[in-house]
Parts: structure tokens; C-alpha cells; sequence
């Protein structure tokens, strides 16, 4: 079977050509500017990120936030809120590709399944340093041009300005005795 046939149409479109998703935890070392006593609590903020293609086999996800640790100090009697800008780079496998793409032109679409959130955050380093546990998770597409072929179906016997023809029903007397003319003035109760 050829695909130049006339029962074929070759149609180019946009499709997924690869998917892939990364779970990622990591620590990061905050050294505040006074000896912590206790953690009084941590959040993150201001998540940016951008994806790009790499190779054939994987996508990059490039970005930052920002941790935030509010911790005490001089034995619990003062208070101090640290900010550290943390960038990641996170190589993003993909675990499903299409080998059928047309070119090497890709959008990349890079979805967050987690937004980086602390999962714990402790004194650490001699009592100095607070570590901040993070973690975070991507999906990404790739998207690229691919054929579909697609068969014809044969013309029909009838005149395709017929529409009567395609859309012929005649109503049975028991589906006429169904219809109820005052169906939009009527109000349900419930």
C-alpha cells in the first residue's frame, strides 16, 4: 500500500512527540546572620522556571525561588527572617519519544506536579547553619510536527447537497406522543 494513493490523505500536524517527569529533593545550607536557637518556621516563594530541549533523550528545566526561614536568636528573645535565592537545574528524562517527528523544531511545555515546598528545616553545622530540605516535581511535553495518514472514506451514492437523504428519520406516533410542547415554561421541583 502506497500513502500516494487516493484513498489516503497525508495530514502535518502538531503532536506530543516525547513526555518525561522528575520527582527532586535537595538540601540547601542557610548560614543567618546570628547563631539560631529555634526554627520558627519556613516557606518558599517566587518559583520561576523555563524548559528547553537538550538532546533526543531529555529536557532541561531551569529556575529559582526563594526560601525563607524565620528563626529565633539570643536564646529565644529576638526573631529574624533569612532569605536565600536558591537556581536549579533539573535534566528531565524522557520516558516516552516519538521517533516520528518531522524536523527538529520542539516546543517545550513544562508543567509543576509540586511546587518546591520545605519538607523540614533543623539547626545544623554546630548549631550555626539551618539546612532547609526541598522538594519539588515537573512533567514535560515535547511537541513537534508529525504525519498522519488517514483514510478516505468512499463518496456516498447520494447527492451531498441532500441533506434530507443523510438526516431521514420519520417520527414513530408513540415518540410524537412523548414530545412535550410546554417543556421550557415548565419548572422542575425538587
Amino acid at each position: 500500500m502506497t500513502f500516494l494513493d487516493k484513498e489516503y490523505r497525508e495530514i502535518i500536524t502538531k503532536a506530543v512527540c516525547g513526555k518525561g517527569r522528575k520527582f527532586t529533593k535537595e538540601s540547601h545550607t542557610i548560614s543567618p546572620s546570628h547563631r539560631p536557637t529555634s526554627i520558627l518556621g519556613c516557606w518558599v516563594i517566587n518559583h520561576l522556571y523555563h524548559a528547553t530541549k537538550k538532546s533526543e533523550d531529555s529536557v532541561v528545566v531551569t529556575g529559582s525561588y526563594d526560601i525563607n526561614v524565620w528563626y529565633s536568636y539570643n536564646d529565644n528573645t529576638k526573631t529574624e527572617v533569612v532569605t536565600e535565592r536558591v537556581e536549579y537545574k533539573d535534566t528531565i528524562p524522557l520516558s516516552v519519544k516519538d521517533d516520528n517527528c518531522i524536523n527538529d523544531e520542539y516546543d517545550v511545555i513544562a508543567k509543576v506536579l509540586q511546587q518546591p515546598n520545605c519538607l523540614e528545616c533543623k539547626i545544623s553545622g554546630k548549631g550555626s547553619n539551618i539546612t532547609v530540605e526541598i522538594e519539588r516535581e515537573f512533567v514535560v511535553q515535547v511537541i513537534g510536527d508529525t504525519r498522519l495518514f488517514v483514510k478516505v472514506s468512499p463518496k456516498l451514492d447520494h447527492d451531498d447537497d441532500d441533506e434530507e437523504s443523510v438526516w431521514d428519520h420519520n417520527m414513530t406516533d408513540d415518540e410524537a406522543e412523548k414530545v412535550k410542547p410546554d417543556f421550557f415554561n415548565h419548572r422542575h421541583k425538587d
